[in-house]
């Protein structure tokens, strides 16, 4: 299986709202006064067509599922799904933001409409929006015995979706610190060491909300599953003072990769499944989650209200928790697995490349870095527009 593969850095899938129009509509179709946007359980779901209709529609992000090296339109574990269960799915690459695709299918929603989607992967803290707007169903664990028994227990009940019940992780990875041990010439171990004075100008933050408040919180010592309005404006007046004094090079989307490779930048906030495809050319650069520890986030299937193929959906969710499964999209995607019964079928494989990815723990997180993992809050609708508000400012957005 390859270690890295063409397209590796396209837009994160992290994509967050990018301007305070986005957070605004957010936040006035739940907190601002359109109660009228919820859907009450009673009205979410269809008569079921999947013992008649043997298909369902699944729309997804680009590069966030296993191709063959050969013919990069079979997807092995897709075409295995169908095989095994004679289910057709119509899997469609249509997501390349968070809010962008929120945009698209908010109109079906708000009006008791099906989207014509029967499965969706959207970021957890887009998937809070919908779980408390009414806009996804419930799905049937009594369905789904491989979610049931495998599902990673740091994984299993966010603040949002108590008991996953509407949410199910199709694939996790953490908010850390990358960093270049070579041209650095030392280690990181905390947040703080951002700060220091020898690496001034060299220093990345994620531009996004949603991405950069947690670990800046964890470093101030704060609970983030828990975190406050004080909180968060602490973290402001703490990255404004570092900006001032020219700590901080700029604020970067998915392009910090380039300033980190080129050593432009020294350390920076980072995702861990972009760091596992820079070792691939480069072991100098490292990921540390920090000693005070670091958020750990998903992107999650969802099934929309009024899914026409929900039991077909519910299905296909189940199947990519089988561990053999599991294991082989794992050595594609290099993502954190939310399945660590998968870590055990990499080791056991022929190829030395793929059973060297168990020992990954970028992929599978070890007892240690385990303990220092989270699931942050998220930014409540209500609380959107205040924020976005001035972190926009700080950023330059």
């Amino acid at each position: 299986m390859p270690q890295t593969r063409p397209g590796a850095f396209a837009p994160s899938r992290r994509s967050v709202l990018r301007a305070l129009g986005g957070a605004a509509a957010l936040g006035a179709l739940a907190g601002c006064g359109v109660p009228a946007a919820y859907v009450e359980p009673g009205d979410r779901a269809v008569t079921d067509r999947s013992a008649q209709e043997k298909r369902l529609t699944w729309a997804s992000w680009p590069l966030y599922i296993d191709t063959d090296d050969d013919h990069p339109n079979r997807r092995p574990t897709l075409d295995g799904f169908e095989k095994h269960s004679g289910i057709s799915v119509e899997y469609v690459e249509e997501i390349n933001d968070n809010d962008e695709f929120f945009g698209k299918i908010s109109p079906s929603l708000m009006n008791h409409q099906s989207t014509g989607r029967d499965l969706v992967v959207i970021s957890d803290w887009m998937c809070a929006r919908f779980v408390r707007l009414g806009w996804v169903q419930k799905m049937d664990r009594a369905a789904q015995s491989n979610v049931a028994e495998h599902l990673d227990p740091l994984l299993r009940s966010p603040r949002f979706d108590p008991g996953r019940q509407y949410t199910v992780p199709w694939q996790s990875g953490i908010t850390g610190i990358a960093y270049n041990r070579r041209k650095l010439g030392r280690d990181i171990h905390r947040v703080s060491d951002l700060w220091n004075s020898d690496i001034k100008g060299r220093v990345t933050l994620l531009s996004g909300l949603d991405e950069a408040y947690a670990l800046l919180m964890q470093g101030n010592g704060v609970d983030v599953t828990k975190w406050t309005a004080d909180d968060f404006h602490n973290v402001c007046d703490q990255v404004e003072r570092e900006v001032r004094r020219g700590q901080i090079r700029r604020f970067t989307g998915n392009d910090y990769t380039k300033d980190l490779v080129s050593g432009d930048v020294l350390a920076c906030q980072a995702y861990s499944g972009d760091v596992i495809q820079l070792q691939a050319d480069n072991p100098d650069i490292r990921f540390v989650v920090p000693e005070e520890g670091a958020e750990l986030w998903s992107d999650s299937l969802m099934i929309p209200d009024r899914a026409r193929h929900k039991a077909n959906a519910e299905r296909l969710v189940d199947y990519y928790y089988t561990p053999e499964v599991a294991a082989e999209l794992a050595a594609w995607v290099n993502y954190v697995c939310p399945v660590p019964a998968a870590q055990g079928v990499l080791a056991d494989s022929d190829d030395k490349e793929t059973a060297a990815l168990a020992d990954n723990p970028l992929i599978f997180p070890d007892t240690e870095m385990r303990k220092r993992l989270v699931i942050s809050r998220d930014i409540r609708q209500s609380e959107l527009p205040e924020f976005s508000k001035r972190w926009n400012r700080i950023v330059g957005l």
